[in-house]
């Protein structure tokens, strides 16, 4: 990462999500509950990859393609 990165998405606002490994010296602050969701998100993401319908995008609309997600979702929710 280049040395004024950082700087400059303090100063856009953006906060780290992802904290640092252990031995890293000066830890970026970052907010627990969001890396919890985060997370959250990301697995949901990664199990919807698991339908190769999603994955491959089968679906020409994009309304088609977000009844897929809304109905894969279910399928998840009920296992």
């Amino acid at each position: 990462m280049p040395a004024g990165c950082a700087s400059a998405w303090r100063a856009a606002g953006i906060e780290a999500v992802i904290p640092l490994r252990e031995g890293t010296t000066g830890h970026a602050a970052h907010d627990a509950e969001k890396y919890k969701w985060r997370h959250l998100v990301e697995n949901f993401f990664c199990s919807i990859k698991a339908f190769r319908r999603i994955a491959t995008r089968y679906e020409k609309t994009d309304t088609c393609f977000a009844a897929m997600i809304n109905i894969v979702a279910v399928v998840l929710w009920t296992r």
